[in-house]
């Protein structure tokens, strides 16, 4: 089944009880037994929801993967994955990743005996380099946030396998249309489903995807456990916004490549941050891993201040200044202050995170009305 067919029906039937071609919202906290551990396979609905499931089961499906588990966040997601390992455990993970992801790592996790080394992955060698007898998880972000750097999945793989350590890969700015991250022998991936997979900036969620059988069972145990659990109205938002997951992605891509292309050409723009462009260091890996080139661009200032980047900030009309991506409609936002205020200063300037950054999150709208209005908020 090919991947435009997958997002309409892969895991998904007509409800039995009703023929209702859309899953209903299962809106319940409990199920009635006909006796004592006699039921219909739905007990609590912490543990299992009939819309939690199909969704589920899709979300497997686009991943080519055999499990999903769905979460209330993103970064409930993420807590899941870190309660696989034990105190005294170390994980790896890129310098240049989503600043909650580092706030979770650090600041959480830290104390609790779980230590994390973050390294240039755009280098092979420094995550071999950084491998301790306690390594048990390297942590993936490719597209990385906010600098759009790509890291190799299977050179990647290739090093985690050698120590027996886990590969969970963030796919959430590439999306299951564009990677798909177990195919490339990933481990884990895991979503921030708000962004692409939802797509209408309507519902919080996080989605995990594995192939592998015990690490799902550990997953749905700490989910079910833990209850960082999503509501059937959210799985329903879901859903749907899966269903046009292929089309808006496609469009936001085409959108992003001829922004891309604009700002560099554009005399008060420093640099461009697209894997679409031939000057990007990973646009051949792109080609390679990828299936487009993602639709989300950073670049920065030749004034390189803050004052600069909120006179741009605030000028546009049709970029939406605010947090988040993946919708139909185009943002705009300040990593520095917004997306990556967790991490310090310094760090966050090792890594491009400069005060001029700006980050866009490329919509569906009209691609000429869209550089029109970066055009005017840079001449502002």
């Amino acid at each position: 089944m090919k991947f435009a067919t997958k997002v309409i029906h892969a895991g998904i039937e007509p409800d039995i009880s009703s023929g209702a071609i859309m899953t209903p919202i299962f809106q319940t906290s409990t199920y009635v037994q006909q006796s004592v551990g006699v039921h219909k396979g739905f007990e609590y609905a912490r543990t299992q929801n009939p819309t939690r499931n199909v969704l589920q089961n899709q979300l497997a499906a686009l991943e080519n993967g055999n499990f999903g588990i769905s979460f209330a966040s993103g970064l409930a997601a993420t807590d899941a994955i870190i309660k696989l390992l034990k105190s005294g455990d170390h994980i790896i993970s890129c310098n240049d990743l989503y600043g909650g992801t580092y706030r979770i790592f650090n600041k959480i996790y830290g104390k609790l005996g779980i230590q994390s080394t973050f390294v240039d992955m755009n280098t092979i060698q420094n995550i071999s380099d950084a491998i301790t007898p306690n390594t048990k998880l390297i942590w993936v972000e490719t597209p990385t946030n906010p600098m759009l750097n790509l890291v190799d999945i299977e050179a990647v793989v290739k090093i985690a396998k050698q120590h027996n350590i886990l590969v969970c890969v963030d796919n959430t700015f590439a999306s299951p249309y564009l990677q798909t991250p177990l195919d490339l022998g990933a481990d884990i991936v895991i979503h921030s489903a708000t962004k692409y997979l939802g797509g209408h900036s309507d519902v919080i969620h996080g989605a995990i995807v594995v192939k592998d059988k015990a690490i799902a069972d550990e997953l749905y145990f700490i989910q079910n456990a833990s209850g960082a659990v999503p509501g059937p109205q959210d799985c329903f938002l879901i859903l749907r916004g899966i269903k046009t997951l292929h089309l808006r992605v496609q469009r936001a891509c085409e959108n992003a490549q001829k922004i891309a292309d604009f700002l560099v050409a554009h005399p008060k723009v420093e640099k461009v941050n697209y894997p679409g462009l031939s000057t990007h260091p990973s646009h051949e890996l792109a080609k390679k891993q990828m299936r487009g080139f993602g639709a989300m661009v950073s670049f920065s200032l030749k004034a390189d201040t803050l004052a600069a980047a909120d006179k741009v900030l605030s000028s546009t009309k049709l970029f939406s200044l605010a947090e988040s991506l993946g919708g139909v409609e185009s943002l705009i936002g300040h990593p520095a202050t917004m997306t990556h205020a967790s991490i310090p200063l310094e760090e966050r300037k090792k890594t491009g995170v400069v005060d001029s950054l700006i980050r866009l999150s490329i919509g569906v709208e009209d691609a000429d009305d869209l550089i029109a209005d970066l055009e005017q908020a840079l001449n502002a």
